[in-house]
């Protein structure tokens, strides 16, 4: 829609969309400060006390993320104590794992490194948000800056922008990762993308060109032949983690989507692939715990341990830059969804149910 064919129809814009700074006021929520974003049917919030990660995400009422049960959250004093990450890592539509570490908890050299890292709790500066048009386009934005620091070790910084356009159904991440010490520094990055009810239910597809999957450890092993739909909730049931080889398209992008076809809503995520060769796939159908995770990473599953070993922990040489840009697009009725099923098998692969 045109801009003056929409201001005829609103006294204020904020009738149709906004970007407003909000602060939760109860639990361990208390003040923490977010950005709410309505942009028309989608409705999203991005945490400024949490690097900027995605709380939730709804489309028409209906919510796409998993909040798991801890509840939404602040910074919290055990968020970086090993296996006490657990309590406070409460998902979202997506969180940010790194900078130093992501996955398990591990000591390496001495030296402690939390669960997925310390980037996810970091509070941001430079932070803004705002609505501008350009031309006919309504823009959405928030921006901030995120320093994951220590006197004599590293001095990492991320930027971050969240931004989507009135009248589409998607939201853009962009990330610029920069090494301001002044020395090569490792860089962890793991992207938690995390599906819940109801988009995420029995029957819920997840589409993705792999050439192979991999289960992680005996837990998962046997369970491959499921991978790509969930199952009914069971009770104190194992999570299983999957290993992938996505296949790209020819500019690099890979592509995945779950799909709900009962409820004729599905999301799509696109992000590029150049600095981010590993695809992690976490499903849980344990009661309560309801989720699948998406994990586009620099690094494995296995962790910080994993790569020292191998001697391909991914390093950035002193004020090296790299740029990582993810799309989630709501898909909207059985021809949305086609659509992105026959992208995806167009890549080859497995991409069906088994």
């Amino acid at each position: 829609m045109r801009k003056e064919e929409l201001l005829r129809k609103v006294g204020s814009l904020q009738q149709a969309a906004y970007v407003r700074p909000v602060e939760y006021q109860e639990g361990r929520a208390k003040g923490l400060r977010a950005y709410e974003v309505m942009n028309g049917p989608l409705r999203y919030h991005v945490l400024a006390d949490k690097c900027l990660d995605m709380g939730e995400l709804q489309y028409k009422g209906v919510n796409f993320s998993f909040l798991s049960k801890p509840g939404l959250q602040g910074r919290n004093h055990y968020d970086t104590r090993g296996q006490e990450a657990l309590r406070s890592i409460m998902g979202g539509m997506f969180f940010t794992a790194g900078l130093e570490n992501i996955c398990a908890p591990c000591t390496v050299e001495g030296k402690d490194y939390p669960m997925h890292g310390r980037i996810r709790t970091t509070p941001g500066e430079d932070l803004s948000g705002s609505v501008r048009w350009i031309q006919d386009s309504c823009y959405l934005t928030v921006s901030g800056t995120f320093r994951e620091a220590e006197l004599f070790g590293e001095n990492l910084v991320l930027r971050r922008t969240v931004e989507s356009r009135y009248g589409e159904p998607s939201v853009v991440i962009t990330d610029e990762i920069e090494n301001q010490s002044f020395r090569r520094e490792p860089m962890m990055i793991l992207y938690h993308i995390n599906i819940g009810y109801p988009l995420l239910d029995e029957g819920t597809e997840i589409l993705l060109a792999t050439r192979s999957v991999t289960p992680r450890d005996q837990a998962a092993r046997g369970h491959e032949d499921r991978w790509n739909v969930m199952d009914a909730p069971k009770d104190n049931e194992p999570e299983y983690v999957f290993l992938h080889d996505p296949i790209p398209r020819k500019d690099g992008a890979v592509i995945a989507a779950a799909v709900n076809e009962t409820l004729g809503l599905g999301l799509r995520i696109e992000y590029t692939s150049q600095n981010l060769p590993y695809f992690m796939e976490w499903k849980s159908t344990a009661s309560g715990d309801y989720v699948i995770g998406l994990e586009p990473s620099n690094s494995s599953v296995y962790g910080r341990p994993y790569h020292e070993a191998r001697k391909d922990l991914h390093y950035m040489e002193p004020f090296a830059k790299e740029t990582n840009v993810l799309t989630f697009t709501v898909l909207d009725g059985a021809a949305e969804i086609q659509a992105v099923r026959e992208e995806i098998r167009a890549l080859g692969g497995e991409t069906r149910k088994s």
